[in-house]
């Protein structure tokens, strides 16, 4: 993971409508950047519900939301239809911001070991720096971890 304190790596990706989305569209702003596997699978679904039921409560912090997935445009827009997510979600098809921000990797399934999207979390402050990282993330209460309660 990249570490806090650390200035956010530059990104610029396409969202579900086709808008080109970069990290300093988010410059004033704190932004929670979570990277998931995909999109409608169960854990996925719990923490973008999660995400989306205190979106509010991050609104009124002064915090953007923004999810990143491999998956494609179409994809995202049925995911945010489906369940009236109120964020947008990038496709990286290409892996740059996976891999930029260390969220793609080895990882372990039913004792296989493959490569695919560690399901990581930054915060990332007015300035572009991070100022938390989470790797472990609880995909049910998934708020409380970035808000510390």
């Amino acid at each position: 993971m990249l570490a806090i304190g650390t200035k956010a790596p530059y990104f610029e990706g396409v969202d579900e409508n086709g808008n080109v989305v970069k990290l300093s569209d988010f410059a004033g702003r704190k932004l929670v950047l979570y990277f998931y596997p995909k999109d409608s699978t169960p854990g996925c679904t719990s923490e973008a519900c999660d995400l989306r039921d205190n979106y509010e409560r991050f609104l009124a912090l002064g915090y953007n939301v923004l999810g990143v997935s491999r998956d494609s445009a179409a994809s995202h827009q049925r995911f945010i239809s489906k369940y009236n997510l109120p964020f947008h979600l990038v496709s990286d098809t290409d892996l740059v911001m996976l891999k930029a921000y260390e969220a793609w990797g080895e990882k372990k399934m039913y004792g296989k070991v493959t490569e695919g999207t560690l399901r990581t979390t930054y915060v990332i402050d007015e300035s572009g720096v991070i100022i938390d990282a989470i790797g472990k993330v609880n995909t049910k209460d998934h708020t409380s971890q970035i808000l510390k309660g």
